[in-house]
This record gives C-alpha cells, structure tokens and sequence, in this order.
C-alpha cells in the first residue's frame, strides 16, 4: 500500500464533521483543539479516565518525526511495505483531522503511520499537543525520533545536492542547527530514538522493523540445485553462486560410466576414487552452511546454485543430487534440484 498524496486524504475540517454525524463518539475536533494542558483536564463530572476511542478499528499510529536528512523516507517505506497506511509531509495541525476519519466508524484503517517535521511549518507546539491529546483520548500511538550527527546529515546533503528545508538560500549547516534547535525537544516525547549516523539504508530499516514490526517467522528460502554442462552454454542466467567442477575425475573417458549419469552410485564411486570429492565437500559444505542463513536474514526469497561440469551428465548431477540431499533436511530452505544437461549426451550416444 503506497503513500498517499496529502491533499487527497485530508478535507476540509468542515467536510469530515459533517460526514461523522452518525457516529456516536464525541468529535475529535472538540477533543483536540486544546492545546493547553490545563484546558484537556476532564471536569468535575466526568470519569477520570475518558478513551471514547479506545475500542476503534485503527490498532496503531506511528507518527515519525526527526531531522531532516536521518532517515525518514526509509522508515516511510518500512511501514509501507508492512502494509501500513502511510502519508508524509502532514502539518501537525492537520493530523487532528487525519486521526478524526481513521476513527471513523466507517474507516478500516487498522495500522498508520505519519511523517510530521518542520516542512510543515508551525511544529513543536502543535506536535507536542496533538501527541497529548492522543494520549489522553486512549488513542494508542508510538512515536519514532530519528536523529544524525551533523556530519552525517552534511554528507547525506552533499551526496542528494538537495538544500535543507530550512534554509533554501543559505548554507545546509545554518538549517541544521536551525532544525535541531526545533526539533529537540520532541526527543523527550519519543517512544523510540533511533541515531542514524553510521547506519546504511538497509541496517536502519531492519533497526526500524525491529522495533515497531511484530516479529513473524521467516518464509523459507527458496534454494535450487542446478547442474549444467560448459559445453552447452554458459552457466544459467539467473545462478547467483557458481562452482565449475571440472578438476575432479571425468567419468567421461571410462566406457562403461560414460551411458550413465550422476545419480548412478558407480559414476559417483569412480568421481570419489582419489579424496578429491570428499576434499571439496570438506570445503562446499561448511560454505553453504554460512551463507545460506545470511541470504535467509537478508530477506532473500530465491537462492540459485549452478554447478558445472564439461557435459553436464556426471559429475556436476551428482554434486547438485549430493546438495540436495543434505539441505532438504533442514528447516528453513525449500530445496529444489534441476539437471539442465543431463540427457544431451544420451540423445547424442543414441544417435550414433
């Protein structure tokens, strides 16, 4: 689910209120407007503890604010891609509208989240009381700051060419003392900081998802075991690790072994005659097992391993068939084995 443009999300204040008649609980624009803390204090009459919106559909908010240059678009799209409905660049003040149709008896939003900064123009004072009143109405909402050292954020302008959002006419360094000294105190507010200095995109969104994502069990990788002949072609296109075995025996040259293939227990017996098999699997296997799990953890959905020999019938078939065998035991891989070649060199011994 993608993010929104603002203006097709947001009416007009009046627009929404006039929509919600129906609904039962009070209007949010009664309950928000307020921004100082003594005039949110329930009167006399009313229980102390009053969430008119606690039992709504939306599950959660996430409202990310920060400096400009650490890392918001990355969480923005980190939400995105769980499925959350995201909207950036929102004012503050605009957010009050935006959580009045989330609310709405007829909205099925159940998760969102919020990109709320300076380019919104009048901020901590609205930011804070809106967060407040979130608060108090049992409106349940995390919030994430993301911070960077200067010198992160001058490299990060550098390498964009982008100006800061506070200063279009002056140096980058001006608008990011401008923007801290706004932006600081929200700090205070944060249910999550994240410092972003040092961090690639990939290692900030994975801090991201880990703290705000539900933890769910991993797909399994999906991994393909392809043997292939050299002299049919180059390996396959979409191989992401390729072994060219074509130092071990040749069963080839053995007249016997040459109408056969690698699934035949003599062809492997003869490739395994001089240690050298035994050798290189001493090598694969320990390999396979370190980066199999990194490619898990990365997120990789399909994992390709083409294994190469001169005609691709022996003993590349029985390397795949080997691998095979060994990773379909295990728990977090699919294994699927391909024999692109196998049968050319039938075809051709047949013919003649």
């Amino acid at each position: 689910m993608g993010a929104h443009p603002l203006f097709t999300i947001v009416p007009e204040p009046g627009d929404i209120l006039s929509d919600m008649a129906a609904t039962k609980a009070p209007r949010l624009g009664r309950l928000l407007g307020r921004r100082d803390r003594a005039a949110r204090e329930p009167a006399a009459d009313e229980p102390s503890q009053f969430h008119p919106y606690a039992d709504r559909r939306l599950e959660d908010l996430v409202v990310i604010t920060g400096l400009s240059g650490a890392g918001k678009s990355t969480a923005m799209a980190v939400f995105e891609d769980a499925g959350y409905f995201c909207v950036d660049n929102l004012p503050p003040e605009m957010l009050r509208g935006l959580v009045e149709l989330f609310v709405h008896e007829g909205s099925k939003v159940e998760h969102a989240a919020v990109v709320s900064d300076v380019r919104g123009g009048d901020y901590f004072e609205a930011l804070s009381a809106v967060l407040e009143d979130l608060a108090a109405l049992g409106l349940r909402h995390r919030v994430l700051y993301l911070d960077a050292d200067d010198q992160a954020l001058l490299t990060r302008y550098k390498e964009t060419r982008r100006r800061h959002p506070l200063a279009p006419a002056s140096s980058v360094e001006g608008g990011i003392a401008s923007e801290r000294a706004l932006v600081e105190p929200l700090r205070a507010m944060a249910d999550v900081v994240i410092d972003s200095s040092g961090l690639k995109a990939n290692m900030l969104r994975r801090k991201i998802a880990d703290e705000f994502l539900p933890r769910v069990p991993a797909a399994r990788l999906a991994v393909s075991f392809e043997s292939f002949g050299f002299k049919h072609g180059p390996a396959p296109r979409d191989a992401d690790l390729v072994f060219d075995v074509r130092f071990l025996p040749n069963p080839h040259y053995e007249p016997a072994l040459r109408p056969l293939t690698g699934h035949d227990a003599r062809v492997v017996e003869y490739i395994a005659r001089d240690g050298t098999l035994a050798e290189f699997y001493d090598h694969l296997d320990p390999l396979l097992d370190f980066v199999i799990p990194r490619y898990v953890s990365e997120g990789k959905a399909h994992l390709t391993i083409a294994i190469g020999c001169t005609g691709g019938r022996h003993r590349s078939v029985a390397i795949a068939e080997h691998l095979g065998e060994r990773y379909r035991a295990r728990d977090d891989v699919f294994v699927e084995v391909v024999h692109r070649d196998v049968d050319r060199g039938e075809r051709a011994d047949l013919g003649r």
